[in-house]
């Protein structure tokens, strides 16, 4: 595992934190989560990216051909900079959310940790190794889960689908998402291997968790590095996983997250 922090036990704070969520505290990896479409999710995760001061910053949102596009200029123009990296038409929430983070990140790297669509798709066809590449073993990424684990991703793959995924598809969707969880960990161990660290890396929430998420492959692969996560819950809610750190902001109005599959 994971050097042990200088922190007694998990803990929560409120949010907005008065000096941000972080102050303080020291780590090689900070893995800071978010729900994709809470704006105050980002305010924290700048401002905790303020506290960390990296030296390299890697983003879920990004490929690594797209994180090759920010520059100084484009980080003073915000609507340059989200024409450069095509984030309308990413999917992702409104940029605006993210702006801060990427101006707190400035002076520091920054890296894209998404797996291009080609790639993610590849999991269907040549398999989870085969779509990682060098070093899947490493990773873990040859091993089956074991059943416990699998069955409780598994559920949770059927429920974020709004149950109208075929059964079929499940064990694809959960090689997908330990695809992206690798290559986010592989793209931190290697930010602080090149820059020094420390390394911030931004993600959802489910990438964050400690039992089976980011840090845990990074545990698997550099035990030597410390590894701080922060997790986002809304309206009192606490994000499954294990956190170092929680905060808690407002939730936002979704509507049915499922009209989508009808």
């Amino acid at each position: 595992m994971w050097k042990a922090l200088a922190l007694m036990a998990p803990f929560a704070l409120p949010f907005p934190a008065l000096a941000g969520p972080l102050v303080g505290v020291e780590g090689d990896i900070f893995v800071l989560g978010e729900v994709h479409d809470n704006p105050a999710h980002h305010v924290a995760q700048a401002e905790a990216v303020s506290d960390i001061a990296p030296r390299a910053v890697v983003f879920e949102m990004l490929t690594p051909e797209q994180a090759a596009r920010v520059t100084d200029t484009l980080l003073a123009d915000p609507e340059a900079l989200g024409a450069a990296l095509a984030w309308e038409e990413s999917g992702w929430p409104d940029f605006a959310m993210y702006y801060p983070i990427f101006v707190a990140a400035r002076g520091a790297e920054i890296i894209g940790g998404a797996v291009p669509r080609d790639r993610t798709m590849g999991v269907l066809e040549n398999g989870l190794a085969a779509s990682f590449g060098d070093a899947a073993d490493l990773f873990g990424l040859t091993d089956p889960l074991p059943e416990e684990e699998l069955a409780t991703r598994l559920n949770l793959q059927m429920e974020a689908h709004c149950g109208k995924l075929p059964v079929e598809m499940l064990p694809d969707m959960v090689d997908i998402q330990r695809l992206r969880d690798a290559v986010l960990a592989r793209a931190a161990i290697t930010a602080e291997a090149e820059t020094g660290g420390p390394v911030a890396v931004i993600a959802g929430n489910g990438h964050v968790r400690e039992d089976w998420g980011v840090p845990a492959y990074i545990a698997r692969v550099a035990p030597e590095l410390t590894v701080v996560t922060l997790g986002q819950g809304e309206d009192g809610g606490t994000p499954d996983g294990g956190f170092a750190v929680t905060i808690d902001a407002p939730g936002v109005d979704r509507g049915d997250p499922c009209a989508v599959f009808e």
